[in-house]
């Protein structure tokens, strides 16, 4: 028999917005454990959005950019009588805010020469204008899903 689920954790509101999204998303960009460096990076990067887009409200252009950001379907394995199959599945809100968060992160940090604040503010805009990589990597995973769609009645 399987052990119970893990409760999840509160995650308590970033002390300048006052968001749990936002919080999240400091801890995403957080390394090492170093959180304040994170909450510098974030904040930078929002007031950089902030200078850019001339939006009064930062938080409402981060909400749109992860709504736009996370993905609607994703395919994950399953085996079926010694074949793996692609099964193409609806992904949990939470599942897809982490997601979109995740992306946003790698490609800012894989971009090359400038500061972080401002590759994540450059990807934080690509996604609220849907362009950019993350963006792409949904489509991508989209199209998998598409073409695998014949092997969705094996959902579980």
């Amino acid at each position: 028999m399987r052990r119970r689920r893990a409760q999840r954790r509160k995650i308590l509101p970033d002390p300048k917005y006052d968001s749990p999204l936002l919080s999240r998303f400091i801890n995403m960009v957080m390394k090492k454990g170093k959180k304040s460096l994170a909450e510098g990076i974030v904040y930078g990067a929002l007031d950089e959005i902030s200078k850019k887009t001339g939006s009064k409200n930062v938080l409402e252009v981060f909400q749109k950019a992860l709504e736009n950001a996370r993905p609607l379907l994703e395919v994950r394995p399953r085996r079926i009588g010694g074949a793996t199959y692609q099964v193409p599945m609806e992904v949990d809100r939470n599942r897809g805010n982490f997601m979109a968060m995740m992306w946003i992160c790698d490609f800012a940090r894989s971009k090359k020469g400038k500061p972080m604040k401002d590759k994540l503010a450059a990807e934080l805009i690509d996604a609220y204008n849907k362009t950019g990589g993350a963006l792409k990597k949904r489509e991508d995973i989209h199209r998998m899903a598409e073409a695998n769609k014949a092997f969705s009645h094996y959902r579980w």
